[in-house]
């Protein structure tokens, strides 16, 4: 670069020092901020002229013909050159073969290229002329010159230019206000207070919102996938936005926002946001050309029972708010969360294009038409939804092909849709009642999936399938604890003594009884013994700390804690309990009279409360039984009065229901593992199944299946499980 070329030098704005740093640590064939347009020109056209013109165009703004420079310097500057002479090229394609594929070839060539931003100008123009009046115009840029307003303006000029060339007559512009100025106005917002904004619009954030269907494909390039909404459903969110006195583009962020929720499975979500960076209070700032935008984060809160329309025009004032620092740098703002360093603050950016209509059918000369064919851009962010909604409303998803595979971003985009479809067509939904299942999805799971009918004991109830089995085979073993052993007619025997006692004490279905206990056979008996009195069990963590326990006692309004007195001082004072090691009763051991029905409850399970307060998510006799039926036929015993499974997880998850009672309807054994001092409960397990005992079927998670397969690499052992049954988290795909 020739010191006796440079007109300026001044410092980057945000988002040119983000794409500066994204391209130059990119090492993928993606180009991150690259755009290549292609339109198609028909009619008399002057290739020679059109090429003059481009010139002129970058001879007047000074952000055309400049280059940056980042080694030597303390900071990165843009360097403007006096001169930048335009790569500008025709190429012949008249009479040619194959002109489609000599045009993608060309494109492809073309993109590979790829820009030096240290060289001026960082813009290139080829036209290929198929006939004597079509030709393609294919223009590329480096994003870090232009956002789309400015494209706007710059093809209005560039054709206002090329019309005065053709007529011979100076161009009516005026003077071009130059991109400095707007650099000058950045940094004379330093030290303004943003700080404290962003750190409270960001407390409590530690981590990106995960989509949890990005994996590694194993595929390069990237993607893109467009659905354009119907003209009535395009009229029918306009209408929606208006009612509620809302812009389109936050009627997209709220969509976006809850699909995010839906995915990651969370109540707040963060995602990036393109905003012009126009409204500010710099004069001539809409005609200017440049990089303007900025993207900034965007929090979603949201829970299923805030209603829509409310919650939207909440999040349109947050954004209002944020409008007067839409100017910082993201790094900037970034180190106001507590996301650790190195992770990104967003996985995802949302781009709303809502740019001003400055060109107009006259401006162009008479006979001439143009076509926008295609224009291809890159982000530095794994998935980039792009939103317009002017002629039509249109999403285009732009997603990292090793990140994202095409089924999965369609399946997205139909997602979004059909979000968009649920909230017009009910204003005043809540935001759970919301669906976002396709029509083929709800086909697939309400009727293609459900379509295979069979019998059940549908009278039955778990505890009534149990006393079968204890009927048929008293003497068996039926759970087993280190040296310990109950038969099949033991634990009954246990369990009818605490059901005639709760019986006595008023207990009733759907009562529900909170149980605290370890994996031990009192803890069997415990559950049999409540199914059998005609209530329901909420199993309680021993480890939970006692304030969730409280919650949980409480919200569950148990009127009784079973537990055992090793555990009395983590447990709410104001509940009465029974404590299992002193104070089971002496009562019957007959079976009692059946009480509750099929359709009473027979558990109800807390969710983990990652997302905010736990929830109670009740089940009854009838689908658990229909369940432990379906497991029955699919999870075949491996040897009769042998082990069923291995109890080691807790209670409280719902892969453990299974593991509780399929063994002792089964007619097998549940062997729970006597844990060593300092052994966890699954390493207990393993030291089981490594002594190639046979079991019928272990669920687990995949990350405790990993930890047995290492095992059984390590001491070259193998394992006689007949069936594994893995779940209760994402599978990382081999």
């Amino acid at each position: 670069m020739s010191t006796h070329n440079v007109e300026d030098v001044y410092g980057l704005s945000p988002l040119q020092f983000g794409m500066l740093y994204h391209s130059l640590e990119d090492t993928s064939d993606t180009r991150p901020y690259m755009v290549q347009m292609t339109e198609e020109v028909e009619g008399p056209f002057d290739d020679a002229l059109f090429g003059q013109a481009w010139q002129q165009l970058v001879d007047r703004h000074p952000i055309l013909r400049s280059a940056f420079v980042w080694e030597g310097v303390s900071e990165p500057v843009q360097v403007v050159q006096r001169r930048a002479p335009v790569p500008f090229a025709v190429r012949d394609l008249r009479g040619l073969p194959d002109q489609e594929q000599r045009l993608d070839a060309f494109l492809a060539e073309d993109w590979e290229r790829g820009f030096d931003l240290s060289r001026a100008p960082l813009v290139r123009v080829t036209v290929l002329r198929t006939a004597e009046e079509r030709r393609y115009v294919v223009w590329s840029f480096h994003h870090i010159l232009l956002d789309g307003w400015s494209v706007q303006i710059l093809q209005k000029e560039l054709f206002a230019l090329y019309r005065s060339l053709l007529d011979r007559t100076p161009a009516a512009l005026p003077p071009a206000a130059p991109y400095r100025r707007y650099i000058e106005w950045l940094n004379a917002q330093q030290g303004d207070g943003s700080a404290d904004f962003w750190k409270k619009y960001l407390a409590g954030v530690t981590e990106p919102t995960d989509l949890h269907v990005d994996r590694e494909t194993g595929d390069t390039g990237v993607g893109e996938c467009e659905v354009v909404a119907s003209p009535e459903l395009f009229a029918q969110a306009r209408d929606y936005a208006r009612s509620q006195r809302i812009t389109m583009n936050t009627l997209v962020q709220g969509l976006w926002s809850i699909l995010l929720s839906r995915y990651s499975r969370r109540d707040e979500v963060l995602f990036g946001s393109t905003i012009s960076g126009r409204s500010i209070a710099l004069p001539g700032v809409d005609s200017m050309m440049g990089l303007f935008i900025n993207t900034l984060p965007v929090r979603g809160r949201l829970t299923g029972d805030m209603e829509v329309a409310g919650w939207l025009r909440d999040l349109q004032d947050e954004q209002l708010e944020m409008r007067q620092w839409e100017y910082c740098h993201l790094v900037d703002v970034q180190k106001h969360s507590s996301i650790a360093r190195g992770e990104p603050l967003f996985r995802s950016i949302l781009v709303f294009e809502n740019y001003p209509v400055v060109q107009k059918p006259s401006d162009f000369p008479e006979g001439l038409t143009r076509r926008l064919v295609n224009c291809v851009e890159r982000t530095g962010y794994p998935l980039t939804l792009v939103v317009s909604a002017g002629r039509a409303l249109e999403f285009r998803f732009v997603y990292d092909r090793s990140r994202f595979d095409a089924a999965t971003i369609e399946r997205m985009a139909g997602h979004l849709r059909t979000l968009l479809e649920s909230v017009v067509a009910a204003p005043a939904a809540r935001i759970a009642e919301l669906n976002m299942l396709t029509e083929r999805e709800r086909q697939e799971i309400l009727v293609d999936w459900n379509g295979v009918t069979g019998p059940y004991p549908d009278t039955a109830t778990i505890h009534s399938l149990i006393e079968d089995r204890v009927t048929t085979d008293p003497d068996a073993i039926a759970i087993t604890h280190g040296t310990e052993q109950w038969t099949y007619a033991q634990v009954n025997a246990r369990a009818n003594q605490l059901a005639h006692h709760l019986r006595d004490t008023g207990i009733t279905p759907d009562t529900l009884i909170a149980v605290c206990l370890d994996r031990s056979p009192e803890l069997i008996a415990t559950l049999l013994g409540i199914l059998k009195a005609g209530a329901a069990f909420v199993p309680l963590d021993p480890e939970y700390p006692t304030d969730r326990i409280t919650y949980m006692v409480d919200d569950a309004q148990a009127p009784l804690i079973i537990t055992s007195s090793n555990h009395t001082d983590r447990l709410p004072a104001d509940t009465p309990r029974l404590l299992v090691d002193n104070d089971w009763p002496e009562g019957s051991i007959e079976n009692p009279a059946l009480l509750a029905s099929p359709d009473d409850l027979a558990y109800t399970i807390y969710t983990s409360g990652s997302t905010g307060r736990p929830k109670g998510v009740a089940l009854e006799h009838r689908g658990v039984v229909n369940y432990l039926h379906w497991c029955d036929q699919h999870y075949p015993v491996t040897e009769p009065r042998g082990i069923g499974t291995i109890l080691y997880s807790s209670v409280t998850f719902d892969l453990t229901i299974t593991a509780l009672f399929l063994p002792l309807i089964q007619g097998t054994q549940l062997a729970i593992p006597e844990l060593q001092p300092g052994q966890s409960a699954f390493d207990a397990a393993i030291d089981l199944i490594l002594t190639d005992v046979p079991i019928s079927f272990l669920k687990a998670t995949p990350s405790h299946l990993e930890i047995l397969a290492a095992h059984l690499t390590t001491r070259h052992a193998t394992h006689h499980i007949t069936t594994i049954v893995a779940g209760g988290e994402n599978l990382t795909p081999t």
